[in-house]
């Protein structure tokens, strides 16, 4: 692919064109829609859910398909509807959470579904309120009672390493679930086997025959790794996490900088 003739542009929402409070910049805005203009197509690829979306696809002039749940759903953002969903079967979470359980007692879980979620009591307990962000307190077994698209665990001594924390969870549950994490809180997140980032982007690629030199791509956590090291032309923000920042072809500006747009502003003038 020559960098002036993507066909596709996949990028991560928070951290990478998402400025640090929360908003996406007009400079970033009047980028992103840019690229349809130019007939190429713009993926949103975040570990959000689709609830998450309705403000971003605003933002992007309701532009785009969004890959959410790091990959476990495809949403439109032009009509706001999700086109597909994977999920982790309860068994698969039953089981996974209980091997979490054995190697660090003190986690707390949340399972996410294409809609809303479920969490323990304790979930996020000083941190967030988890019914204000759109949960469900729930108790027991009625946890893992259905399928979800993301199980998510959140260890609460705030001096805990993510990167440690998320090795030590792939050695326990790596055969289960794809293990991941995207901030600097100590909260994994686990999706069904070999649903990523790259396999949701990959499988929407290849319905539109476009192969991975095609596509530029953006991030900044190892969420989006997956995503990175499979499109042929990989951008990592300067505010990366140092494991994107050592995989992708080229750096740009800080999400606060928008490195984002200049980069789309390059791509299509």
């Amino acid at each position: 692919m020559s960098e002036s003739s993507p066909r596709v542009v996949a990028t991560d929402l928070d951290g990478t064109i998402v400025r640090s409070d929360g908003t996406i910049s007009t400079r970033t805005a009047r980028a992103l829609g840019r690229v349809e203009r130019a007939g190429a197509m713009l993926v949103m690829v975040t570990g959000r859910p689709p609830r998450w979306m309705t403000e971003i696809a605003a933002a992007a002039g309701h532009r785009g398909v969004a890959i959410c749940a790091n990959g476990a759903v495809v949403y439109d953002l032009h009509t706001e509807t999700v086109v597909r969903v994977q999920e982790i079967a309860p068994e698969v979470l039953a089981e996974a959470v209980g091997r979490l359980r054995g190697i660090a007692p003190e986690l707390r879980f949340a399972v996410e579904y294409p809609t809303g979620f479920v969490f323990e009591a304790s979930y996020g307990l000083g941190r967030w309120d988890a019914e204000a962000l759109g949960g469900r307190p729930v108790e027991g077994a009625e946890l893992v009672s259905r399928g979800g698209t993301k199980l998510l665990a959140f260890h609460p001594d705030a001096g805990t390493d993510p990167d440690s924390l998320a090795e030590k969870a792939e050695k326990a549950v790596g055969d289960l679930v794809n293990v991941t994490h995207s901030s600097g809180h100590a909260l994994l997140e686990m999706s069904a086997p070999g649903v990523t980032k790259a396999s949701a982007l990959a499988t929407l690629c290849g319905e539109h025959g476009i192969v991975p030199d095609d596509v530029v791509a953006f991030g900044d956590m190892p969420n989006d790794l997956p995503m990175l090291t499979w499109a042929g032309t990989s951008y990592g923000v300067a505010n990366a996490h140092p494991l994107v920042l050592a995989a992708v072809t080229h750096t740009t500006s800080r999400n606060d900088d928008d490195g984002v747009a200049e980069v789309l502003e390059r791509l299509f003038p």
